[in-house]
């Protein structure tokens, strides 16, 4: 189940998909959403920082990163 805001176009999509979708205007619908937007928020910053980096140095930097923060927990 799927649940979808108010756009027409979005309820026609999975209609013609035959997927199952719920209209729903607030509670869990807003949850992912929320949960969405931190991520397209982070990773629009993750791309910004690394606009002008080679794929080696982005990906050094990921590694260095991942190894640090294991570090901590």
């Amino acid at each position: 189940m799927i649940l979808v805001d108010g756009r027409p176009w979005l309820q026609a999509a999975f209609f013609e998909e035959n997927l199952r979708f719920q209209y729903v205007t607030y509670g869990n619908r807003n949850r992912v959403e929320r949960a969405f937007k931190e991520v397209e928020r982070r990773t629009n910053q993750f791309a910004n920082h690394f606009r002008h980096a080679t794929h080696r140095s982005t990906e050094g930097w990921l590694q260095t990163f991942a190894f640090v923060w294991n570090q901590l927990i």
